[in-house]
């Protein structure tokens, strides 16, 4: 009895140090904080919970791989359901925990606005590819601002490329309509400016058609289409609404190879349901489409989800938006990989420090590859003027089942895009009493 109490005690002390390693050992590991703003309920869940899931995946692969220079990602979610007060919500619960937030990606337009406003004093920047404000794309003014490969502008400007070349030519739209459906907020508004602006270069007509959120009941919207008979409609919606609004032009008529989508109006969910009567619609998007075959799909699923640690469906790995949040996370964890090799390989970075690193990304084709992303992105420059560091586009069609390529790259127009930027830019300077950054700003 007494060698039985020996031999259990001396279980128990090595047990306890096992316990105290283990614990130290936690207490030692660098982690990386990247918040998640999730919209998995309301009316854009069936198109943000594969951004959320594609985005925590590539996190998951990051780990795997080894962190970022031995640094672990750290990933926490909060709920907005696409509300704007609670996006801030989130944001104020989630910016100072696990040892400060890296990066914020609202998923938001309305979030964006709000957070713009927060972000310079909490120091902690904030992507927001493809939506947001467009202006961000101007660090000179919007330090913390990234509206990294492409903002609404670029989205509406390559969709209107596309139209013309289909039509023979810029010339060829002189005296045509194009209808704009749009959710009516803040996120379908940012789309007008550069729809506008070509209107007024190439002599077509707009017909804007403001969609009220969620935007379930569009009847009245598609009675005008029917009306009116535009030569083309694009579209900036999201969430519901695309879908209803594919449906309703089905119920009116109205052909689907004349509706252009933005990237936010033309991924699997907008679709799927509708199948083969949505054939032929088509929808710009922000370098990448579905991409089931490229390597960093092929590597999640070996490493992620072979080993049940997948965020969502497995099947859904690789489509639109899943990859959207991919390429949204692996922006997010280069941004801190740059900033490293200014500020300490190894070491865990600082809002402040990440955003150096986001304003001196140099993403190059060969680092692209490597990180698995062959054909599907190009690379990204980004500088202190410029914040968006990318502006091609790719536009793909539904062939009743699935999304094909059915144009080259496309390249937002510069000579168009940067003075509409830089005169929102300086607008919003005025308004907030701001002063552009000056070069030595430019190098801290």
């Amino acid at each position: 009895m007494k060698l039985r109490k020996i031999v259990i005690a001396a279980n128990l002390v090595v047990a306890g140090a096992t316990v105290l390693a283990t614990g130290s050992a936690f207490a030692q590991a660098k982690e990386q904080f990247f918040p998640v703003l999730s919209g998995r309920t309301g009316p854009v869940a069936p198109n943000a919970t594969p951004w959320a899931n594609g985005h925590n995946d590539y996190m998951k692969l990051v780990n795997v791989r080894g962190g970022i220079n031995g640094v672990k990602t750290l990933v926490e979610e909060c709920e907005t359901a696409y509300a704007t007060d609670r996006g801030v919500e989130c944001y104020e619960r989630l910016k100072g925990k696990h040892g400060g937030a890296t990066v914020f990606q609202p998923l938001s337009t309305g979030i964006t606005f709000a957070l713009t406003e927060k972000i310079p004093a909490d120091k902690i920047p904030m992507i927001t590819s493809g939506y947001g404000r467009s202006d961000s794309a101007d660090g000179g003014v919007f330090k913390w601002n990234f509206p990294l490969i492409g903002h609404y502008w670029v989205a509406g400007d390559t969709v209107l490329q596309h139209i013309a070349k289909k039509e023979g030519g810029w010339d060829k739209l002189k005296g045509k309509k194009i209808g704009v459906v749009y959710h009516d907020s803040a996120f379908g508004k940012e789309l007008l400016p550069i729809m506008q602006e070509r209107s007024a270069a190439h002599g077509f007509t707009l017909q804007l058609l403001p969609v009220p959120a969620p935007g379930v009941e569009q009847k009245a919207i598609w009675l005008q289409v029917r009306q009116q008979k535009p030569d083309f409609v694009v579209m900036q919606t999201w969430g519901v609404m695309t879908p209803t609004a594919i449906k309703e032009a089905v119920a009116t008529g109205y052909p689907r190879e004349k509706m252009f989508g933005t990237w936010w109006s033309g991924a699997e969910p907008d679709l799927k349901d509708i199948g083969e009567n949505a054939k032929g619609y088509s929808a710009v998007m922000m370098q990448h489409g579905a991409e089931k075959a490229s390597p960093v799909v092929k590597e999640i699923l070996e490493k992620v989800h072979a080993k049940g640690q997948g965020t969502g469906p497995k099947d859904e790995v690789g489509d639109v938006l899943y990859m959207r949040g991919a390429v949204g996370a692996m922006l997010a964890v280069e941004g801190v990989r740059a900033a490293q090799e200014r500020f300490g390989k190894g070491k865990v970075m600082s809002g402040e420090q990440a955003r150096w690193g986001y304003e001196n990304l140099n993403l190059t084709q060969a680092k692209l590859d490597a990180l698995g992303f062959k054909d599907v992105m190009r690379p990204v420059s980004t500088s202190c003027a410029d914040h968006m560091g990318s502006s091609f586009t790719r536009v793909h069609t539904w062939d009743g089942k699935k999304f094909t390529w059915s144009s080259d790259w496309l390249q937002a127009d510069d000579q168009i895009i940067r003075p509409l930027v830089k005169a929102s830019a300086d607008k919003y300077a005025g308004e907030k009493k701001l002063s552009r950054r000056t070069p030595a700003d430019c190098q801290s």
